[in-house]
Formats: structure tokens, C-alpha cells, sequence
């Protein structure tokens, strides 16, 4: 006999719409004065940080914009960016967060495509701001934020316009109280990401309060966050939002240690000067700890805990980190996928296993956060399921709750995303019997040479392995007989002789000589502000060799 579902409803008592809003709402009520922020000497608690939020949503709601307006922020990583992070849904608003390292067209086309009512910008990004206004329709208010701990100075720009000053405006609304309310709708949107559109415009990702709530709680799963961490802000805020960790660490009553310029002497210091205990970033930002670390012979006082995602860090890599005293544990997203959805969950069998076959492991993207739903690798042409062998490559697909409602304003690239109930990644990996995927590189990476599919990926992970390499990227460059080869890109420690001789016979050491590079350039890759290499521009180089 099946339970009747006569009298039994949803109502105000028994349902509340999943917000992140909620985190910030109990710490501030039980951990008052915990440390919320700090910023070099700059320190603010729960308490102090809430009222600031409360300022920031009064501020905005001051402006009189329509709810689910899009408010549109350009700040590094400092408080105002994390205070932007409740302020703006608080108000109702929807955050966009943009990348600090866009030229001025495409920074132009999100605040347009966007439909901003509202820039929040750092004064150092004063001069792309002002190339930004040069053409902007229907251009947004403006409100600039100075950063005196940085020693910075309102911009001639800000005093040109009718440009706000945020602390200035900030002060108006201080101590004046914001009423906590919930989103009607846990679908509502709270957050409008870019991508980082390297083949034409970027694509507006839009995520849902459900979401980032649920993703904020899947990174303390995932990780085994205890409260009160004390995490460094080396991974972008405007990069999916952080991955959610705005959220996420308040809700743990942790520390939000604010970095505004990531490197790894600052990284360093900052572990030493703040008893940081967790940090997020790609596979180059432990590169730099720990190469600092090991080059000036430091060491940490106490362990620390890394969550790194991107390309899949490589075996030599990891090793260095563990070295060093940090723990890596290895995520899988993208930002249709609210930052990681993914984990190489780790079973405790595998610590009684050798360092190198512990890195290889780790290096498996893994199997879906507890949050998500579901995960498979699909043959494109077929649809149907590869096998689980560890070698058969496809696109993974995913789904479930932290999954993007879609793209904004672009129903075609939508549908073709969603096509089967399926979120098509357009990465391609493999799958283990154990249910464990591993990347084997982007679609558009694959190197097919003389009809044989190369993994820039792997070929990237066997050149690692030389203890001079700092940083590679390997890519195709057109080959008349071949139709393409692999090329190499190599960024080499400061006074290291090795010679391109001496990193092929490396290469063919660990790999089939078809995979071996062709060519090896030595120089500073271009990458992104969250440490990715860029490869679209590597491939412009290819055509010059």
C-alpha cells in the first residue's frame, strides 16, 4: 500500500528554495567573529563582512534595476570581489563576473550580449574600461573600486565620467540591515559566466541558485572540507565563480585569504604569513609553488591541500607536490559544469601502491561529485557507450544537477549541447572497468597523424617527466606528408642546457616513435589568467616554423 499524497504539499514550513545566499546568512549568525577575509594586514569578521554585504545589496537595490538585472564586476581577487559574490544575488542580481585579462572588444561584447545595468571595475583596469566605453551601447552605470591596500589611486578615467566610488558609496549604507530572502525560484539565475570564447564570441554560461548551493556543498564533500579552513585565493573568483569556493568556504566558516596578483613567491609567502591550509588551481600553479618551494629550499610548516583541475597534471608534477608536502586532489569541469563536477575519488588501497603508480592514478579525472548525476564516453558517430577498457576513445557526456540551464541567448549551441539528455562536453577520454574516465585531450586537440590518433595530452605528460621542463604544450602543425605532426612548446628552468636532441631521444624513450615531436621550440607560453596554456595561439605559431 502506497503512502496517499492527499493533504501533503509543499508549503512555507517544509520547502525552501537551495540558495548559497543561506551560507553566509547562518555563518555570520554563529560564527560572528570568526575570520572572514584577509588581505595582506586588512581583516574583517563574519560580522564586519556581512554588514558590507548588506551595504553592497542595499546599494544596488538603491539603483532601482529590474530583478535579475545583470550586474557586471572586473576585479582581481581581493575582498570587494568576494563581498560582489552575495551582494549582487542578495539584490536579486545576477553576477557576471569578468575575466581581468580580456581585451577590450570582448570585454565590450559581454557587458552588450550581457545587457549589464551595472560595472563594478577595479581602478587598474581603468584603461580597458575606458577603450570599453569608447563604442558601448547602452552603457552601464559605473562604479570604480580603489584599492588603497594596493596602493592604487581613483583613475582620470572614473573623473571623467559620472563614475561612482564604490567605498565612497559603500559608506551610505553601512550599518543598515538587508532582509534575508530566499529566491521564489531555486532556478532563478544567480550567476552569468563567459567562456573563454578562444573560436569566435564567448558563450554566456548561466547557472541557477540550485546549482551553485549544490556545488558549494559538493567541494566540501568531495574535499572532506573541516570547518574554519584558512584558503589562498590563487584560482580566479571570476572563473566560474571560483568553483564555487566563495560559497563554499563560508559556509565552513573559513577564511578567504585574498591574493590579488598570484605567483609563486607571493603563493609562498602567503602560506607562511596566513596558515593557509587549501588552495584551487591548474596544474602551472603548482608548477610555480613548487619549484619555489624546491629552489629555495623551503620548507612548509605544515601540510597543505591542493584541488587542481584543467589539463591532467602530469606524473611528475604530482610527485614534486607531494615532495613538497601538499596534497593534490585531482577535479574534472568545465564551466558548463559550475567549475569540477568530477574527482578522482581515492580509495585507501592505493596509498600502499609505489609514488609513480599513485600519480598515475591520481591523474584520472575520475567519477562524478556526489551531487552530480551521471556520467558516460560515447563513440560520436554511433552514440553507444565505449568500452570500459581503458583505451577506446570518446566524448564525455554528463548530467545532473550542477549542469548549466544553457547558453544565454544562443538557443542553437543550447539544444546542440543538451542533444539527448546529454551535456556533450566535446572532451574526449577513456574509461576504466573501474567506471574512472581519463582525458585524453579537447576534440579539437587530437593530432591526427598519417591516420593515427596522437594525444597531445600524453605526449605533453612523457615530455614532464624531464626534470627541466617547466611547461610544455604540444600541438599540431600541418604536415604535407603526414597531414599533421606534433610540435612542441617548452618553457625550460632558468640556466638549463638541454637541447632539443636531448628532449627527443627523452620522448623516444617513453613513447612510439610516431608520437615523438617533430619539432621543439623553447619559449613562454601564453596562458590565461587561470594558469591554462593557450593553445589556439601556439597553432598560429605553427604556421611560422
Amino acid at each position: 500500500m502506497s503512502i496517499s499524497e492527499d493533504g501533503l504539499r509543499k508549503n512555507q514550513a517544509n520547502f525552501a528554495s537551495l540558495s548559497p545566499l543561506s551560507f553566509l546568512e547562518r555563518t555570520r549568525k554563529t560564527f560572528p567573529n570568526q575570520t572572514a577575509i584577509e588581505y595582506k594586514d586588512y581583516k574583517l569578521s563574519y560580522k564586519q563582512a556581512g554588514q558590507r554585504c548588506d551595504a553592497l545589496a542595499n546599494l544596488i537595490k538603491n539603483q532601482n534595476f529590474n530583478s535579475g538585472s545583470t550586474i557586471a564586476v572586473m576585479l582581481p581577487n581581493i575582498p570587494v570581489m568576494w563581498e560582489c559574490h552575495f551582494g549582487v544575488p542578495m539584490a536579486i542580481g545576477v553576477l557576471n563576473a569578468i575575466n581581468t585579462r580580456l581585451d577590450s572588444h570582448t570585454v565590450q561584447f559581454i557587458l552588450e550580449h550581457g545587457e549589464a545595468k551595472l560595472f563594478i571595475y577595479d581602478s587598474e583596469y581603468s584603461p580597458i574600461v575606458e577603450k570599453v566605453f569608447e563604442n558601448l551601447k547602452n552603457p552601464p552605470s559605473l562604479i570604480e573600486f580603489v584599492d588603497e591596500i594596493a596602493g592604487n589611486k581613483r583613475s582620470n578615467f572614473a573623473n571623467k565620467v559620472n563614475c561612482l566610488d564604490y567605498e565612497t558609496e559603500l559608506k551610505n549604507f553601512i550599518g543598515t540591515t538587508f532582509e534575508h530572502v530566499l529566491p521564489n525560484d531555486e532556478w532563478n539565475s544567480i550567476a552569468l559566466n563567459y567562456t573563454s570564447g578562444t573560436t569566435g564570441n564567448p558563450k554566456g554560461v548561466v547557472y541557477h541558485h540550485r546549482g551553485a548551493y549544490l556545488n558549494a556543498i559538493g567541494n566540501s564533500l568531495t574535499w572532506d572540507l573541516p570547518m574554519h579552513p584558512k584558503y589562498l585565493w590563487t584560482l580566479p573568483m571570476f572563473h566560474c565563480n571560483g568553483w564555487c569556493f566563495p560559497w563554499t568556504i563560508t559556509e565552513r566558516a573559513g577564511t578567504h585569504v585574498c591574493l590579488r596578483q598570484p605567483a609563486g613567491e607571493l603563493i609562498v609567502e602567503a602560506f607562511q604569513k596566513h596558515n593557509v591550509t587549501h588552495l584551487c588551481g591548474a596544474p602551472i600553479v603548482m608548477q610555480m609553488v613548487a619549484d619555489h618551494l624546491l629552489q629555495n629550499k623551503i620548507s612548509l610548516e605544515k601540510d597543505i591541500r591542493m584541488m587542481t583541475a584543467g589539463a591532467p597534471p602530469p606524473e611528475a608534477v604530482l610527485s614534486k607536490m607531494a615532495s613538497c608536502g601538499i596534497e593534490v586532489i585531482h577535479v574534472y569541469g568545465l564551466t558548463e559544469i559550475y567549475g569540477p563536477a568530477v574527482v578522482c575519488a581515492w580509495h585507501p588501497e592505493w596509498n600502499e601502491l609505489d609514488s609513480s603508480e599513485k600519480a598515475r592514478l591520481k591523474a584520472r579525472q575520475g567519477v562524478v561529485y556526489s551531487v552530480q548525476e551521471n556520467m558516460k564516453i560515447i563513440e560520436p558517430e554511433t552514440n553507444k557507450d565505449v568500452p570500459k577498457d581503458g583505451k577506446s576513445l570518446g566524448e564525455v557526456l554528463i548530467k545532473g544537477n550542477i549542469t548549466m540551464k544553457g547558453y544565454y541567448k544562443n538557443k542553437k549551441a543550447t539544444d546542440e549541447a543538451f542533444e539527448g539528455g546529454w551535456f556533450h562536453t566535446g572532451d574526449l577520454g577513456v574509461w576504466y572497468e573501474d567506471g574512472y574516465i581519463q582525458l585524453k585531450d579537447r576534440s579539437k586537440d587530437i593530432i591526427i597523424s598519417g591516420g593515427e590518433n596522437i594525444s597531445s595530452i600524453e605526449v605533453e605528460d612523457a615530455i614532464y617527466k624531464h626534470p627541466e621542463v617547466i611547461a610544455v604544450a604540444v600541438v599540431a602543425k600541418e604536415d604535407e606528408k603526414w597531414g599533421e605532426t606534433p610540435c612542441a612548446f617548452i618553457e625550460l628552468s632558468e640556466g638549463s642546457t638541454v637541447s632539443e636532441i636531448d628532449l627527443k631521444d627523452h620522448c623516444k624513450s617513453l613513447l612510439a616513435g610516431f608520437k615523438v615531436p617533430r619539432y621543439f621550440n623553447f619559449t613562454e607560453l601564453p596562458k590565461t589568467s587561470t594558469g591554462k596554456i593557450q593553445k589556439f595561439k601556439l597553432r598560429e605559431q605553427t604556421k611560422l616554423i
